[in-house]
């Protein structure tokens, strides 16, 4: 039969994937490369687009954990697992036995809607953030059919053929068939903090993975060079699926998850304070055990907020998707409440300050003078590197193709952040080889010790020349152009490596000057963000002076300057001290950049972090808000939170501001459940103190629960005062406690106030005092939103008009149910008219008193 089937499917066309056969203990990669292509089926042609589809249905998609998303069914049941909710349908339960069916049903049919109407609104939240996700997937490059494609990294299957270059992510565990000058950041799984040098495979003698030189790993970035790979292993069958799995675990809770735990906390121990209070009270005062019960269940819903994470999950929904609207990509939800809590924004120069068009201006010899010579090395130099070609080599070979016919390269060492600078090993046509090196001028004018005039004339580089060398680095970089320095060395014909070299001594032969002028944006975004609040820190591995030109372009005022060499001689505690103070560093590496980020965190900030290149990413994953851009290197877009798809600070800041309006919307409905919603379950809780029977029944104060939720939906569209905009928001919890403790207790007072007038004034019986204060519940709960959602005054801050729409309408059903079948069902009965004038008066004095307690209260903590 399995072979019948494996036929039938070999005549379809499909092939069956191959897998490794086991060998001992020994890893795969200690094998032979013929071994290994036989195990899987892989050819150095890579794959069809039907095999690599067949394989993508056996092998599943290229992740380390695959966590598909629920079926629709199982997330709604999922809603049921809530504590309260359990508690609830215990209360219908046991209600159903008790004889009350009625009850049991009702109650039944609250839940069911309540959770129905939160899994609609959050499953469509989810999906709309997983489309954005699915749009900055990271896709690499493969062979499929002899044609090179892009195809997303989840889709690579093993004996795909894939192509490599610097900023890559290596999509899965794969063996070097061919490499130029490959080296590859394998820290996360080996724990090396230098860049490794990859070689086309080779068995390693030793099983170890820092010895497996020919291969190349999953979760590992590609620093310099290139290669032609074969992939092996995919997905869970990775290395770094089995010894790095905690990447697969959820991130540490962020800054808005922290804070909901809070308040959920801080909610759930005032609602067993009540609860448990009005067991005991009612049970003493002797009134049914059954009853006292089933109101506390309905008070502990009535308290809980129940609606909160569908409110965030909604509200932060929206603001990704107006975000996206404005070429902003949200690939976590939780982004854009910290990106309204951004208090720091730390910003590379280039690209994101600049054009990011870098143009050769000037090529310079020793005495200042324009020479043929130091650009005919530079070029040399850029067109035969192989490793990360920057901006700064694009522009020497943009500037104009110089005679290199007969040139050939024979090695190279290529750039990295320690060295600050590329050498690059050629031979003449007429065989002499030379070592071209060119890099920071601080590295290279340490190296030389000799110079070259303008006719080749060779001369020691003394104290004096080296002066004259810095005057024209200071003269340029004052005038904010960036500047190398190119040098070289004759070597002996037999010589076949330019690390061997040692690059030392070198003949200078001059600087290069670059242009990359200031974004016509940057000025008025920058001064935009200052204004709202946020503090602008240049992070840059230029020079200082180049950094400072540029800063007086843009108007960002200096107030500090720290350079990479005196990061480096700090501890962290006094580093945290200066970067607060400073808002410019210069000649910064990778770790320092991480190392300033984490040190303004410990100070207390809220850090924003843009960048798109691979020096960028170990603080793109450090910052609360991680920035990058659409063109950025795939380990920079993985490792941020938020894509820009145009590269424009204005942008930015338009983030930002949707940031903090999010953060608005969900403290509206904090501060209503934190008030009105609260003083009005502690009504309840304390009124069998005062009166002799309970004030609503336990499906009144459900069916209340439910409306007022009801007239929150609209929340998350609700305009947000320009004033909350003009600082950062972050989640406060002793503002809303204290907010609470503030009008929590003004909706009691007139709770009370509603219980005697229903009683002593209007001389209502029990029915009529449940429904009486039914509607005026209700009423002031839905109204006060209109008073709580701006901090002015309501008539001068219009709300959105769905808000109007379902505010009123939730206050005109609560009025007219009483005269419905439906109501009585509910226990409700019948008002007389001049009730609702009443009504009026209670409700006005109530709204224009929250007024009053709204604007003290802002007055003494806002």
């Amino acid at each position: 039969m399995i072979a019948a089937a494996r036929a039938a499917r070999s005549r379809e066309g499909i092939a069956i994937l191959p897998t490794l056969h086991a060998e001992g203990r020994r890893p795969w990669w200690c094998r032979s490369r013929e071994r290994i292509f036989a195990d899987i089926g892989a050819s150095e042609s890579g794959l069809t687009e039907a095999q690599a589809l067949a394989r993508l249905r056996a092998a599943g998609p290229n992740r380390v954990a695959v966590v598909g998303r629920r079926p629709w069914l199982v997330e709604l049941l999922a809603r049921f697992r809530n504590p309260l909710v359990l508690l609830l349908l215990a209360a219908a339960t046991i209600a159903a036995f008790a004889g009350d069916a009625r009850s049991a049903v009702i109650i039944a049919v609250v839940i069911a809607a309540s959770v129905v109407l939160d899994f609609v609104q959050e499953y469509r939240a989810e999906r709309a953030i997983e489309r954005l996700r699915e749009s900055v997937a990271v896709h690499c490059t493969v062979q499929r059919n002899g044609i090179a494609r892009e195809v997303p990294v989840e889709r690579v299957v093993p004996g795909d053929v894939a192509l490599l270059s610097a900023g890559d992510l290596v999509p899965a565990d794969c063996i070097v068939l061919e490499s130029r000058d490959l080296f590859v950041n394998q820290a996360t799984l080996t724990g090396e903090s230098y860049p490794v040098e990859k070689q086309p495979h080779e068995p390693p003698p030793d099983a170890d993975l820092t010895q497996a030189r020919g291969v190349v790993f999953m979760g590992t970035s590609v620093l310099s060079g290139s290669a032609r790979v074969v992939v092996v292993a995919t997905g869970r069958h990775t290395e770094l699926a089995k010894i790095a799995g905690a990447l697969a675990q959820r991130r540490p809770p962020d800054p808005l998850e922290r804070g909901t735990r809070q308040f959920g906390l801080l909610v759930l121990r005032l609602t067993l304070l009540l609860s448990l209070a009005v067991v005991l009270i009612n049970g003493s005062l002797g009134h049914p055990w059954l009853d006292s019960f089933m109101f506390a269940l309905a008070l502990a819903v009535g308290l809980a907020p129940e609606l909160l994470p569908m409110i965030v999950s909604v509200t932060l929904a929206r603001g990704a998707l107006r975000l996206a609207r404005k070429r902003v990509v949200v690939k976590r939800p939780s982004a854009v409440y910290g990106l309204g809590a951004v208090d720091t924004i730390c910003t590379d120069k280039t690209g994101t300050l600049t054009e990011g068009r870098l143009e050769l201006v000037r090529h310079i010899d020793a005495g200042g003078n324009e020479s043929a010579r130091v650009l005919e090395l530079a070029y040399l130099n850029s067109f035969f590197e192989s490793g990360i070609r920057s901006p700064l080599d694009l522009a020497v070979i943009a500037h104009g193709r110089r005679g290199i016919e007969g040139w050939k390269k024979i090695d190279e060492v290529p750039f990295d952040f320690e060295r600050r600078r590329v050498s690059v090993l050629v031979e003449s046509p007429d065989g002499r080889r030379l070592l071209i090196v060119k890099g920071a001028p601080e590295e290279i004018v340490a190296l030389c010790i000799s110079f070259e005039e303008a006719g080749g004339t060779l001369k020691s580089l003394d104290a004096a020349q080296r002066a004259a060398v810095w005057r024209h680095f200071e003269a340029m970089s004052e005038e904010g152009l960036r500047t190398l320095a190119v040098a070289w060395l004759e070597l002996p014909k037999d010589c076949a490596s330019a690390a061997e070299a040692g690059e030392a001594p070198l003949v200078f032969a001059g600087l290069l000057a670059f242009v990359d002028p200031p974004r016509k944006d940057a000025a008025k975004a920058l001064a935009a963000l200052r204004r709202d609040g946020v503090a602008i820190k240049v992070l840059s591995g230029d020079h200082e002076r180049v950094v400072r030109h540029l800063c007086d372009q843009v108007g960002l005022e200096v107030q500090g300057a720290l350079i990479g060499h005196e990061i480096q001689a700090m501890d962290d505690v006094a580093l945290a001290a200066a970067a607060h103070r400073a808002n410019l560093f210069c000649r910064v590496t990778p770790a320092q950049k991480e190392r300033i980020v984490r040190a303004l965190k410990q100070r207390g900030c809220t850090v924003g972090f843009i960048g798109d290149g691979v020096n960028d990413a170990p603080a793109l994953h450090l910052a609360d808000v991680g920035i990058s851009v659409d063109g950025a290197v795939d380990v920079a877009r993985e490792a941020a939170d938020v894509m820009l798809t145009r590269h424009d600070l204005l942008v930015l800041h338009q983030g930002v501001q949707e940031g903090r309006r999010t953060y608005g919307n969900i403290m509206k409905y904090l501060m209503m459940a934190t008030s009105s919603n609260f003083g009005n379950m502690a009504s309840m809780a304390a009124a069998p103190l005062l009166l002799p029977f309970l004030p609503l029944l336990p499906v009144q104060v459900l069916l209340n629960n439910f409306l007022y939720d009801l007239s929150e939906m609209a929340i998350p569209l609700d305009r947000v005062d320009r004033a909350e905009l003009e600082r950062p928001r972050r989640w406060d919890m002793k503002f809303i406690r204290n907010f609470m403790l503030a009008l929590g207790p003004l909706s009691s007072v007139f709770d009370f106030l509603t219980f005697y007038v229903l009683l002593v004034g209007l001389g209502f019986d029990v029915a009529m005092f449940r429904t009486g204060w039914f509607v005026e519940s209700v009423a002031t709960q839905v109204l006060v939103i209109f008073v709580i959602r701006t901090r002015g005054s309501p008539l001068a801050s219009p709300p959105h008009g769905l808000l109007v729409i379902t505010s009123l309408a939730v206050v005109i059903a609560a009025a007219a149910l009483p005269y419905t079948a439906l109501g009585a069902q509910f226990g409700l009965v019948p008002l007389p008219a001049h009730y609702f004038a009443v009504l009026g008066v209670i409700v006005s004095a109530y709204l224009v008193l929250a007024q009053f307690g709204k604007r003290w209260f802002y007055r003494c903590f806002g």
